[in-house]
């Protein structure tokens, strides 16, 4: 009785810190760190896919294009390993690393300090920007002269040149689509080059150069984006609302939703048989409402509800509390109800359906990023600084002709026990999005369907999850059944070809192998490797403490 009126607590104080209208946070730790001997590189949820530390002995911090040009003819002239990584770094996997050991052969080129230059060419309707430029800066320029980029990821705290070379995306079928990427005209690359030019030059790759396909969504391997030049369109404004309903008709729905809203996306919480539509359609500049989308996501949260949400996490694993879990995915799914999910009527507070906001506004969040002056109370909830949250994400992304038997495989495992999916549902359920067909020879070569989803990390790698196997079900069967491919940016080793090829004990609860012994699960907590339920050929670690060992 005492552990339930606890969690009812915890519970009152998540939904009492996240109504509170502060704009101040502490901002997020740069992802470099130097102690004068070592530096070492976090990605922002500080901790890579294997757990192990990103260490590199230099580190440049160029601020013109000429400063990145030299230093990677540095790199070029003494054969040095070389990656770039900007002030944000949220990849998951580890692309920004540039060697598995620390080494004297190495450089680390961020492009923090290179971030000043924005060229609106409000003829062409066209921006150029330093390829460190913070998305949330470049579209506040581009708003400010009256127009609009139409594509943006969902979290903001992107650079420019980071976002269009890990395939960065929002949700849209229509135009050019949703990936950021395919909204590009021209970039500069700083390319290696002989000893006569310099051991490097900037190249400049216009919107009819069929290098443009390889270079813009490159993961770093073709050199160093240096400017990015995008299509722009006149600025325009946005409606959405957010239909709470049921599930059933999802898996044949989600094409008609996709060609019928520019924007729309759907959410979906299995275990709450609940599906979320996004009716998000752009309107005229003359369409009153000035509201804005501040993710509740992305917002800033008290300290100690991130923390206190974190402890509540542990204990229900700890206890292998479905139950409780189930309390925390209800009443999360029943605020993001009231709160209309961050939106903001006129950038107050939600007051009805529709929100009308300007594009910039209504595109894309992350006000737990800024503040204006430090505060020591709030901060992203998983900033690593804190014990706050702490989760992997999973994105996998689909063939349109597939995607509905994914979902009908998905409903008959849920089916078979729906609250071994609130785990998933307390964060973001399954966000499902639209990507257009691309001709960037890395992005997508047809129509597809994007899901991501996230659910709980253990603080230790040895640590199994309450129902692991339902994820890992989930996951293997998105990406060997139905052929997903992975998100470049994100995901879990085993979702790359050749990378889950790690075979040690232990390996598959952090997924970084799929588990073919019981030993790459967790034996002597009960935790074994055992076939999927519904998908036969998924290997998983789940728990059977009946099991002999």
């Amino acid at each position: 009785m005492y552990y339930f009126w606890w969690l009812q607590c915890v519970l009152h104080l998540l939904v009492w810190g996240s109504t509170l209208q502060t704009i101040q946070a502490i901002p997020p730790q740069a992802p470099v760190q130097c102690n004068g001997t070592i530096c070492t590189l976090y990605n922002s949820y500080g901790a890579w896919g294997d757990r192990k530390d990103c260490h590199v002995k230099t580190v440049a911090y160029p601020t013109t294009e000429e400063e990145l040009r030299l230093a990677v003819a540095h790199a070029n002239r003494n054969k040095l390993r070389v990656k770039v990584v900007s002030k944000f770094s949220h990849t998951i996997p580890k692309l920004a690393c540039p060697s598995t050991q620390q080494s004297d052969d190495s450089l680390l080129i961020s492009t923090a300090k290179y971030d000043s230059h924005i060229e609106i060419d409000s003829a062409n309707f066209a921006v150029t920007a330093d390829g460190g430029v913070a998305l949330r800066k470049l579209i506040d320029k581009v708003e400010e002269a009256g127009l609009s980029l139409v594509a943006a990821p969902y979290w903001e705290g992107v650079s420019v040149a980071g976002l269009i070379s890990t395939g960065a995306h929002g949700s849209s079928w229509w135009g050019k689509g949703g990936a950021v990427h395919d909204h590009v005209i021209g970039l500069s690359l700083i390319v290696p080059a002989s000893e006569s030019e310099g051991y490097a030059k900037v190249i400049q790759i216009g919107a009819q150069d069929q290098l443009l396909n390889a270079a813009k969504v490159s993961l770093g391997t073709l050199g160093v984006i240096s400017k990015v030049t995008f299509s722009l369109e006149r600025g325009f404004k946005r409606s959405i609302k957010y239909n709470f309903t049921d599930d059933s008709l999802i898996e044949n729905e989600f094409i008609e939703h996709g060609k019928k809203y520019e924007f729309g996306d759907i959410a979906w919480y299995p275990s709450k048989h609940t599906a979320v539509y996004r009716y998000d359609n752009r309107v005229s500049m003359d369409a009153l409402g000035d509201g804005i989308n501040d993710f509740l996501g992305f917002q800033d949260n008290e300290i100690l509800v991130s923390e206190s949400v974190r402890a509540t996490e542990k204990a229900l694993e700890s206890a292998k509390n479905v139950n409780g879990k189930c309390i925390l995915a209800a009443t999360t799914l029943a605020y993001k109800k009231q709160i209309a999910n961050g939106l903001k009527n006129n950038g107050l507070i939600f007051t009805g359906y529709p929100v009308v906001g300007r594009q910039g506004k209504m595109q894309t969040s992350g006000s737990c990023l800024y503040s204006p002056t430090i505060r020591i109370d709030s901060s992203c909830p998983w900033d690593p600084r804190i014990k706050g949250l702490f989760f992997y994400e999973s994105t996998a992304i689909f063939s349109v002709t597939k995607f509905g038997d994914f979902i009908r495989d998905v409903k008959k495992l849920r089916d078979l026990k729906p609250e071994n999916f609130c785990g998933v549902d307390h964060y973001n359920g399954f966000l499902i999005r639209y990507i257009k067909a691309s001709q960037a020879y890395l992005g997508q070569s047809e129509d597809s369907i994007v899901v991501d989803f996230n659910y709980y990390r253990a603080d230790d790698a040895s640590t199994p999850r309450l129902n692991e196997d339902v994820m890992e079900e989930v996951e293997q069967m998105a990406f060997f059944k139905y052929r997903a491919r992975p998100h470049w940016a994100k995901n879990r080793n085993l979702a790359f070809f050749n990378v889950q090829r790690v075979k040690s004990d232990g390996c598959a609860l952090e997924g970084l192998c799929i588990c073919s012994e019981d030993r790459h699960c967790s034996p002597s907590k009960a935790y074994f490797c055992k076939p999927g339920l519904v998908y036969n050929e998924a290997r998983v670690c789940r728990y059977s403490p009946a099991t002999v060992l």
